[in-house]
């Protein structure tokens, strides 16, 4: 099994944007070419509140821990979770200056209703094999909290799904490695992409067919 060394760690938050659109990814994570819009610039403000508070919070049987620092050696990833909720359980895992022993489940905050939903459960679950690796143990479950609908939706980390994390991870590394930038595929997604005007995707787009341009003279 491959290990990563931190130098050749690549971004949690990438596998959203790989998922979204490989070029995308490339262009930011390779290429470090970065535009906001709107929709960018209200996550970030979700994402600073979700981490305002890094130490732990004890409520009950929950331990509360925001802008946690995790990482993978086994995946090359690192980054942070907006927050990880630590339930009582006994099969848990031993916290430093908590008796008893606790269960992991990742919480990530998103703006908007969840249009990226898959996107969005790969980025979770890649947070939640860090938590596993570093912990040693097994989460089964995490949850994605939209902005607009104001509610979680619980995910749940199946073995198909942790695998395909595994095989998406590897790609991202591919790519890094040959330093390799994906053409541009046009198509709605792009609308709402921060980076359409350094892409250009429309300029990906196919050429006209030899019939569409000798039509297209007789119209003239």
């Amino acid at each position: 099994m491959q290990k990563y060394e931190e130098e050749d760690y690549l971004a949690i938050s990438g596998f959203q944007h790989f998922m979204f659109c490989r070029r995308q990814w490339a262009l930011i994570h390779i290429e470090n070419q970065w535009e906001d819009n709107w929709r960018t610039t209200d996550g970030e403000i979700m994402h600073k509140r979700a981490h305002d508070n890094t130490v732990a919070e004890k409520r009950s049987d929950i331990i509360t821990v925001n802008g946690l620092k995790i990482s993978s050696k086994e995946l090359g990833i690192s980054g942070e979770c907006d927050s990880v909720q630590f339930f009582r359980d006994k099969g848990g895992v031993y916290l430093a200056k908590y008796k008893g022993t606790f269960l992991p489940y990742p919480v990530e905050y998103k703006r908007g209703k969840g249009q990226s939903l898959e996107a969005d459960t790969m980025q979770l679950c890649a947070q939640a094999i860090c938590l596993e690796e570093m912990l040693c143990c097994k989460i089964e479950k995490g949850a994605l909290f939209y902005g607009e609908p104001h509610r979680r939706t619980e995910i749940v980390f199946t073995d198909e799904l942790k695998e395909r994390v595994k095989q998406t991870a590897k790609e991202m590394h591919e790519y890094y490695d040959r330093k390799t930038t994906p053409k541009a595929i046009y198509g709605k997604p792009c609308a709402a992409c921060s980076l359409k005007e350094l892409c250009l995707p429309k300029l990906g787009k196919p050429k006209k067919s030899v019939g569409e341009y000798l039509r297209s003279g007789l119209d003239e």
